[in-house]
């Protein structure tokens, strides 16, 4: 529907000059659709997301079909040590540009993630950062090979992008305000190292998560006046600090801990320790209530571009309040970069926020009504 304040501005327009060429706005979505279809990247329509494997039980993913390659010039990789592994692989597209289809298969053949989960978490990430007419998603940042921008403010920016699924205290990359929030960071791992050794006796475990999340947000709190926590920031943070124990732990071993020669492997050479299997079971975010416990903390950020000025955000999604929240801060996350979509956009946009609420109900079970901003068909 076209908005009333647009109607305004291009009747005013008009009336000025007649000399104004200024076309409608179906026009300009007529132009829009013809550009992406003219475009070497054809317009996809968006498949299904997988199901569950047959199997999915521990079984060696750093196989002779799966060898580790180095990265080539125009490969990206990104914040999230595990899809870098698993692009590395060849579990995905090496150049780090694939489907959320495709990433979801990739995760959960060669990590063993739950598949609800996967999709929860890979349509999250598609959503806000995919290129929804191209159907292709960066694992890193802004590439020429998602295609063509999307129209503005839509920006197809990757897992990359602040804010919205990366964002600050990550545990071995550093906040955007300092320039680099995707890059390996040695000063970073050698405090998770270091708390490894203080509270895991050199290993990785639940008890190592919940104090290092704990000081990674305090060290942003004192060193980043934009420090921002909450909504889905919030939640995945702590998704972000379970995930190596439930993923990057061998299969065979019967303790959840992981070894620095291992955690080195995933975080910094984006690779699996060699003969490594991946998890028994289906994983998602095992663990997560145990950490937070440990120190519980509530969203906010800080506030008057100052440090040590941290303010609680009482408006935020929290681990006790209704999914709800969190379900429409992210549409309005959607809503504000895809305010008129063009016909293509706005089928591609209705298939996948089916799909996102699909893995979004199964994650968040407490019943919060599915919403329909772009309408059902």
């Amino acid at each position: 529907m076209i908005s009333q304040p647009f109607i305004h501005l291009a009747t005013l327009l008009f009336l000025l000059s007649s000399s104004f060429a200024f076309p409608n706005y179906a026009d300009v979505l007529k132009r829009q659709e013809v550009e992406e279809a003219s475009s070497s990247f054809r317009p996809v329509d968006p498949p299904l997301p997988p199901g569950p494997p047959e199997f999915t039980g521990a079984k060696l993913v750093n196989d002779p079909a799966h060898p580790w390659e180095p990265l080539r010039d125009g490969d990206v990789r990104g914040p999230c040590p595990g899809m870098n592994t698993l692009a590395s692989h060849g579990y995905m597209s090496r150049d780090g540009v694939a489907s959320p289809s495709e990433m979801v298969t990739a995760v959960q053949e060669g990590l063993n993630m739950e598949n609800k989960f996967a999709i929860f978490v890979t349509y999250l990430n598609h959503l806000m950062n995919g290129n929804l007419v191209t159907d292709l998603l960066s694992i890193g940042g802004k590439t020429s090979k998602t295609g063509p921008d999307p129209p503005a403010p839509a920006h197809a920016g990757g897992l990359s992008v602040h804010g919205t699924f990366e964002g600050d205290a990550g545990m071995t990359r550093g906040d955007a305000f300092f320039g680099d929030n995707h890059s390996f960071n040695e000063t970073l791992f050698d405090k998770f190292v270091d708390f490894s050794n203080r509270f895991g006796g050199g290993f990785y475990n639940l008890t190592v998560a919940g104090e290092l999340r704990f000081q990674r947000l305090q060290d942003s709190i004192a060193t980043n006046p934009q420090f921002s926590f909450k909504n889905v920031r919030f939640i995945t943070s702590y998704g972000e600090s379970v995930f190596p124990v439930n993923f990057f732990v061998d299969g065979r071993q019967t303790e959840k801990k992981l070894d620095m020669e291992s955690a080195r492997l995933f975080f910094s050479d984006m690779k699996f320790p060699a003969d490594f299997f991946r998890a028994p079971m289906p994983m998602s975010n095992e663990g997560l209530s145990e950490i937070f416990q440990m120190h519980p903390f509530l969203p906010g950020g800080n506030v008057d571009g100052k440090v040590d000025n941290f303010v609680v955000d009482p408006a935020s999604a929290t681990f006790d309040t209704p999914s709800c929240v969190l379900y429409e801060d992210i549409l309005n996350t959607v809503k504000g970069l895809y305010p008129n979509p063009t016909r293509v956009l706005k089928r591609n946009l209705i298939k996948n926020l089916r799909f996102f609420y699909d893995g979004f109900s199964a994650v968040f079970s407490d019943g919060c009504a599915e919403q329909f901003p772009y309408g059902q068909q």
